[in-house]
């Protein structure tokens, strides 16, 4: 090949001699010159390759040249795979007469590979003027494993694997899709998510990103139940989350209501099974309906740390005891009051006592679970001295010890602070939270369902049985991410246009949605709940020369987060100005101002936002949350949602090779500001988590990072700090000879 009169033995293929040119101009180092490529390409190449394979030979050379010293390497490697992505795909479109974006639906929707909808929802027009706003060029922004994990997991294939779509049509069809419903603007929404999306500033859950402008668009991630205390209750939990698990989604289960072993059933005492049980169904389920034959169900199921099972709860996960009594599928959280904070802060001698919460409500006439704070620890002292109520007491050290051992051998279980969440809850009005969902991030108001009536009843001229069910409050997240790492954060009005056009997005999720069951869209109609979180937050960091460890770091995550949290309320506030409020905004915490002055915003910005929002009401009962992001921050390019990163440079084992992963925007200059996330002083993690919850409705994943140098009393003071700094959930605790699962559900 001759490029500017220099030969290079490399194949030849259409496009290529012009991606070396780009090559050349955009990275003209030394290190990436195209004599390296060469020199590598030449160790794999083989005579009478066929030139499939030649190609595929060269984007290996260039993933292999990737290291910490030439990173680059990796966007080489995308570009020259994008190379055959494109060539193969316009070959197919020829072999298929397809030759514009229209005529590509077209065909799409009548193979049952395109949602109908979005024909029936725009003109053949319209959408050749949507095909303009593509810029082919913003595939450069990949680097090699994004493009690699999109195209094979994201973009449309047919029934046969060969590949239909394109990551701008795909980016495209999803903005096209969120702006299905807009009645006013239609096409300046529709600009503005493509190029949120395909500028790779917001990314949008796993679910969306599948499944938007396709048949069956169940575009939300996870999921929330409360079991009921009853036989049927319990089955109709784990029928929701099959149902649930079968559409892609993941689901966060409440237990704390569900009656201990060796309770009493029908006046029958030490009848009752317990949790454990029921959980081993779930775990059951999670491994029988695998979501979309991709991977297995996903689910979280917490339980008080008062309950009478708590001891066999924490050792579902753990390799030791009785087989019988394990759930390793499943996810363990344990919901703590500030009251068992305080003991095992003041008092880790004294003793803890875990009661039957059925036994409570039959003999006090209260479900203990359903208060908090002040309220709960009179409560549960009352049923403390009780002597009514059998008592499972344990010495409060050997609790933590058992929760420590377990967060050490497993990871697991998340930490819910119950009082935390429920005192910042802008809907108390409403009702409580009793848990989180399967990443931790969600804190919305819950309450179980109930089956109320089993009727024969005739429809057209036949018998059939109606099951007749009170809804509860099914939880739904909706959720998508700010790039930080791709946005100038220093600039708060593109900041502010980002966020409102993202909260855009997520609140016609909800109209847009397809659910898998019923009781998840009563639920998202009341409360219009979406969840707004980032990633890339250290990639953010270190762009902007800020060491983890600093104060800096503390007051810049406080400014980011403040700026954030303001254009997502304005934002809110204004859609709802043009389509109305949520239907519980009345007496909630954003009427009343109180959610403002709980918060200590009093500046006048904040003062004056009060005073619209009690004006012009609320277009979403719930506004941030942040989720993990494991898959969708690859795609992005930029770091895992609120994490520090593992190492600035890795090879990851893969089924066909070894990848080389480098930390996003690695130069010299970003370089000592990558510090190992085993190796940070974790207090700094917390109180940065601390300051950002202030702005943060909801909750967010926080991973901690522990090595084998933490004690027992090291461990224990993290969570104490975390209770202390306001922390709401923490969800892995990841020792450095652990490796634990990322949740792919709740990427976001």
């Amino acid at each position: 090949m001759n490029i500017n009169g220099l030969i290079y033995d490399l194949p030849e293929a259409e496009g290529l001699r012009e991606t070396f040119f780009d090559m050349k101009r955009d990275f003209p180092e030394e290190e990436y010159c195209l004599k390296k490529l060469e020199e590598k390409y030449a160790t794999f190449y083989k005579t009478e390759v066929p030139r499939e394979e030649q190609m595929k030979m060269l984007v290996k050379a260039a993933v292999e040249l990737t290291t910490q010293e030439a990173p680059k390497w990796e966007m080489i490697a995308a570009r020259i795979y994008l190379n055959i992505v494109k060539n193969d795909l316009k070959e197919e479109m020829r072999k298929r007469g397809i030759t514009s974006f229209y005529k590509k639906i077209c065909y799409l929707t009548e193979e049952k590979l395109y949602g109908a909808y979005i024909l029936e929802s725009y003109t053949k027009d319209e959408i050749r003027e949507f095909e303009k706003l593509m810029k082919e060029d913003r595939d450069y922004l990949f680097n090699y494993s994004g493009l690699e994990l999109l195209l094979n997991r994201y973009v449309i294939r047919d029934q046969t694997g060969i590949l239909l779509e394109s990551p701008q049509e795909m980016f495209l069809g999803i903005a096209m899709h969120l702006a299905m419903k807009e009645k006013k603007d239609r096409y300046t929404w529709v600009e503005k998510f493509y190029n949120m999306l395909s500028l790779l500033q917001v990314t949008v859950a796993t679910p969306t990103l599948s499944n938007a402008r396709k048949p069956y668009h169940q575009l939300s991630s996870c999921f929330i139940d409360t079991v009921p205390d009853s036989l049927n209750g319990i089955y109709k939990s784990i029928d929701n989350f099959a149902k649930v698990s079968k559409l892609g989604g993941g689901m966060g289960m409440y237990f704390g209501k569900v009656r201990a072993s060796g309770s009493m059933i029908r006046g029958f005492e030490g009848a009752a099974g317990g949790v454990i049980r029921w959980i081993r169904l779930v775990n059951d389920t999670a491994v029988a309906v695998d979501q979309l034959g991709v991977r297995q169900g996903a689910a979280a199921v917490y339980l008080d740390v008062w309950h009478r099972d708590l001891p066999e709860f924490l050792n579902l996960r753990t390799n030791n005891g009785d087989d019988r009594m394990k759930a390793h599928d499943i996810f363990p959280g344990v919901c703590y009051p500030d009251y068992f904070w305080e003991q095992a802060r003041d008092n880790l001698e004294g003793e803890w006592h875990m009661m039957c919460p059925h036994e409570i409500l039959m003999k006090k006439g209260y479900a203990l679970e359903d208060s908090f704070g002040e309220e709960w620890k009179e409560k549960y002292l009352d049923c403390v001295s009780d002597p009514r109520i059998q008592k499972r007491v344990v010495p409060i050290k050997d609790i933590v010890r058992m929760i420590i051992k377990s967060v050490v051998e497993t990871g697991t279980p998340f930490a819910f602070n119950r009082d935390h969440v429920n005192r910042a809850n802008p809907n108390s009005h409403r009702g409580i939270i009793y848990c989180s969902n399967l990443c931790t991030e969600i804190a919305q108001n819950m309450r179980e369902m109930e089956v109320t009536d089993e009727k024969i009843t005739e429809i057209n001229g036949e018998q059939v049985v109606v099951t007749v069910t009170k809804p509860g409050e099914f939880v739904v997240c909706n959720l998508a991410s700010l790039s930080l790492g791709r946005i100038d954060v220093n600039k708060p009005e593109e900041l502010e246009e980002i966020t409102k056009t993202a909260v855009r997005a997520l609140d016609n999720v909800i109209d847009l949605n397809f659910f898998p069951v019923p009781y998840a869209k009563i639920n998202n109609e009341k409360y219009r709940p979406i969840g707004l979180g980032v990633s890339g937050y250290h990639h953010m960091l270190a762009k902007n020369g800020i060491p983890w460890e600093s104060e800096k770091h503390l007051e810049f995550a406080e400014k980011v987060f403040a700026d954030i949290h303001y254009a997502a309320i304005k934002a809110s506030m204004e859609i709802a100005k043009e389509k109305g409020t949520y239907l519980y905004f009345e007496g909630s915490k954003w009427q009343t101002g109180a959610y403002f002055k709980e918060r200590n915003l009093k500046e006048d910005r904040w003062q004056h936002l009060a005073e619209e929002v009690q004006k012009n009401g609320m277009r979403n009962g719930y506004l941030m949350a942040v989720a993990p992001t494991g898959s969708t921050s690859v795609i992005a390019g930029t770091t895992a949602g609120l994490d520090p990163v593992m190492n600035r440079y890795f090879l990851e084992e893969k089924k066909d090779g070894i990848l080389p992963r480098v930390a996003p925007d690695l130069t010299m200059d970003t370089f000592w500001y990558y510090k190992n996330a085993h190796y940070i002083d974790q207090t700094w993690s917390i109180r940065a988590c601390g300051i950002r919850q202030r702005y943060i409705d909801q909750a967010q994943s926080m991973n901690l990072y522990i090595t084998n140098e933490y004690t027992f009393r090291k461990v224990l003071n993290l969570y104490l700090l975390a209770w202390e700094e306001g922390v709401k959930t923490l969800y892995y605790i990841r020792s450095k000879s652990l490796e634990v699962e990322n949740c792919e559900v709740c990427s976001a």
